[in-house]
């Protein structure tokens, strides 16, 4: 059995709904598996192999019970600038393409995402597939494997979710059915209006009047939810931004990369964490973290325009970077190869550390486990090149009998680290803000392992939807096929 969630817009939650969809299954008793054939996205995640596929089925993976496999992201696309993406297939880098080379080339990736899916096929009972954008994206209809490619690759029915907290659900919804051809039509057997605040009974005479416009039942309304798991951005802000007693700001470079790693702050009752460009908006906060980029030379070049990098070198509090905040917290950041910019490029770093970062060789993809300030750590590195001469390692790594050392520390003020994850353990998490609470007077607490949190998560995303979508309805036309 298989069934395909596609969506009115980016944004509008269907890789939360299947998510949840995923869960669900799982919690009935099935072997489910999570399919996007082409994501584009900067937050990404390493499996066991040591391959790369998008943050968003890894999530999804984890919802089913199972370990992520790359197999379930075959290709997925990260912007290295405003024209370039690094295409990703089946978890390894093949090269940087703009959209037209892109466009021509995706000609000969459908075969190879129809053999994908056929093997996936043979080892699960429900395949539950993610559509990216809209389907009525008409210019890009063309060789398509994504959206009704897809379900046409698949034999699936669709579920249309659309984005009521957007304004104009139904339009959006009348509009992407009609922009279908009759066939594709036909295979959507269901709507579903995400993101709803206020009184349902408010939205029946609009349910009925689009259920009459296009034959299609609108099968659940699900409100909006208080639900802390990362989406494809990942960037997920609290709302009582000045309310809490320890405030975290994360730098919003613009190609900021894997910003799901700050999420698990968001279950410490006692911080906020918020996302900014703004210098003034550092200024106060008890710890600066400079995210991971696909862009490490560019975005530093973007902070220093826009006043960061001098109000960072002012900054009295922490200073945390991981990957590419890292590399810039260094001396210099060295393109050898030309892989983000030119062959040859480089940008004087932020100086904290005596680290020089190179820029060439392979991509380096692995998981690890380890300690950093004697607390246990695991997480995964995604990132090209090295720094070198870094003087107080940060993070030890174990592997296979033997200690690899990582990052670099300094005045217990400045950390950097190429570990992705980090924040993840509830130990370490507790760590460093522990060190914050002390300085401040505050209460010591602890900190819980995220992977604790998202199975919280993960059953309450699960119960809000058994109770306001008609699941007995997704089996009967999972069973039609």
């Amino acid at each position: 059995m298989r069934i395909m969630v596609q969506g009115t817009s980016s944004s509008c939650g269907k890789s939360l709904v299947t998510t949840a969809l995923c869960r669900i299954f799982a919690e009935d008793g099935y072997r489910v598996c999570p399919f996007k054939s082409q994501n584009m996205a900067l937050n990404s995640y390493v499996t066991d192999e040591g391959l790369e596929m998008g943050r968003a089925q890894a999530l999804q993976a984890l919802a089913c019970r199972i370990k992520p496999k790359v197999y379930m992201n075959p290709i997925l696309l990260k912007p290295t600038t405003d024209r370039k993406s690094q295409v990703i297939i089946m978890g390894k880098p093949y090269k940087n393409m703009d959209a037209v080379e892109y466009f021509n080339f995706k000609k000969s990736l459908k075969e190879k995402i129809r053999e994908i899916y056929s093997e996936i096929e043979k080892q699960y009972d429900i395949i539950v597939i993610e559509g990216a954008g809209s389907p009525a994206e008409i210019n890009l209809k063309e060789d398509d494997f994504v959206n009704m490619g897809m379900a046409e690759i698949a034999n699936s029915n669709v579920l249309l979710v659309g984005d009521i907290d957007r304004g104009g659900v139904f339009a959006s919804i009348y509009g992407t059915y009609m922009l279908l051809e009759e066939s594709e039509r036909k295979r959507i057997k269901g709507i579903i209006i995400n993101k709803f605040r206020g009184d349902k009974s408010l939205l029946m005479s609009g349910i009925e009047i689009i259920e009459n416009l296009i034959g299609v039942p609108v099968i659940g309304v699900i409100p909006y939810i208080d639900i802390r798991l990362e989406d494809e951005d990942g960037m997920v802000q609290l709302n009582n931004v000045y309310k809490n007693k320890i405030k975290i700001s994360v730098i919003r470079l613009p190609r900021i990369s894997n910003s799901s790693d700050f999420n698990p702050f968001l279950f410490d009752e006692d911080v906020s964490l918020f996302y900014t460009d703004d210098p003034e908006e550092i200024e106060d906060a008890d710890i600066v973290i400079i995210p991971g980029s696909k862009n490490t030379i560019e975005d530093l070049r973007w902070m220093k325009k826009k006043g960061l990098f001098n109000k960072l070198k002012e900054h009295k509090g922490i200073i945390f970077g991981i990957c590419g905040g890292y590399q810039m917290m260094g001396k210099i950041v060295i393109d050898e190869e030309g892989w983000e910019t030119k062959k040859g490029d480089f940008e004087e770093g932020l100086n904290f550390f005596d680290g020089i970062t190179h820029i060439k060789g392979e991509k380096v993809l692995r998981n690890v486990e380890g300690t950093a300030l004697g607390k246990r750590v695991s997480g995964y590195e995604i990132h090209m090149g090295e720094t070198e001469n870094n003087k107080n390692p940060f993070v030890e790594i174990h592997k296979e009998g033997q200690i690899i050392y990582d990052g670099d520390m300094k005045d217990e003020r400045f950390y950097g680290t190429y570990l992705h994850g980090i924040f993840d353990s509830g130990e370490f998490r507790q760590e460093i803000l522990n060190i914050i609470r002390r300085k401040k007077g505050l209460e010591l607490k602890t900190s819980q392992d995220f992977n604790i949190k998202r199975e919280e998560e993960l059953a309450k995303l699960s119960q809000v939807f058994r109770e306001n979508l008609d699941i007995d309805y997704i089996y009967k036309i999972m069973k039609e096929d």
